[in-house]
């Protein structure tokens, strides 16, 4: 079984480092192949680098429990809320369905949870989800997609506590957990280069003199300057003009609406790594402040009934 995850492993990644090459800027729309652009996908800001691509800001929610004991495997759920009736420009410049992704930095020493600790509850949470490490050097930080959008607005990530004592960076103590979610392509790529997934605007100011289709569904706007010269600016294809012919535009206006539907959102929370032997004491603190309000409420029975005995004495 671990040959055949292996051979699976190493096919994903020999063709995503095809698709890198023959398909760039599909590829680095994409959190797993973007990996290669950023040794760490949180810049010392505090921002998360999906931001850079992913422009418009949307909401990400993330549950965890208060606090979790070493040698422990517990969930981290993100949620990525959107409304599915939308639709997104593809790469191809067709409408699809959205796609998700997620980045998780989890404090050092917590890593993802192998498969054979996984619960049956858990391993029907994640199924279908593949979820890896963001690096070799960094399998604190984890990510995934791109996935449906559709069934994987909840994206759960099975987590394992590291043990203070097998690790000298590890304490019981409250530690930070940053999650990014994204829904839909980015308008960015990390070369700079903007996709077709974002607002083309002009390159002059002018007159549009002409709009004529281009190849494989574009468009070309011809705009003449105020210094006489003909411009021709190419519309990916998929996106719809908010110009026509006879306007007269400025420079850096827009050519289209804005054909994004999608966004990227970041949010923070804490968990506990708790010591066990804290968890008995405060059990044994518990039962003893409990047996000693009984044997207190027993104390004043007794007490009662031997004053009723006396005053009736």
């Amino acid at each position: 079984m671990n040959i055949l995850l292996k051979k699976f492993r190493s096919a994903f990644l020999l063709l995503g480092i095809i698709a890198t090459i023959i398909f760039p800027k599909v590829s680095y729309a994409y959190p797993v192949f973007a990996q290669n652009a950023y040794e760490n996908p949180r810049e010392a800001t505090g921002r998360i680098v999906c931001a850079n691509c992913h422009l418009a800001s949307k909401p990400t929610e993330v549950e965890v429990p208060q606090a979790v004991l070493p040698d422990t495997v517990f969930e981290v759920v993100v949620s990525i809320p959107y409304d599915k009736s939308v639709k997104q420009v593809t790469a191809s410049g067709k409408r699809g369905p959205l796609n998700v992704g997620s980045v998780v930095v989890l404090p050092e020493g917590f890593k993802l949870a192998p498969k054979d600790r996984l619960s049956d509850d858990i391993k029907a949470k994640t199924k279908g989800v593949f979820i890896q490490p963001y690096s070799k050097t960094k399998p604190n930080i984890l990510v995934v997609g791109p996935i449906s959008g559709d069934k994987n607005q909840e994206i759960v990530f099975p987590i394992l506590s590291p043990v203070p004592g097998q690790d000298e960076n590890v304490n019981y103590l409250n530690y930070p957990i940053y999650v990014g979610g994204n829904r839909g392509r980015g308008q960015v790529y990390p070369s700079g280069e903007k996709s077709n997934n974002t607002t083309v605007t002009s390159t002059t100011a002018g007159k549009i003199t002409a709009i004529d289709p281009g190849e494989k569904g574009k468009t070309v706007v011809q705009i003449q300057s105020t210094s006489g010269d003909t411009v021709s600016q190419t519309v990916p294809a998929g996106l719809d003009l908010s110009v026509k012919v006879n306007d007269v535009i400025k420079a850096d206006e827009a050519l289209t609406y804005d054909p994004n539907v999608g966004g990227f959102g970041q949010t923070e929370t804490e968990v506990i790594l708790q010591n066990p032997n804290r968890v008995k004491g405060m059990i044994a603190f518990f039962f003893t402040v409990t047996l000693a309000q009984i044997l207190l409420v027993l104390k004043k029975k007794q007490f009662e009934k031997v004053q009723a005995a006396e005053m009736n004495f």
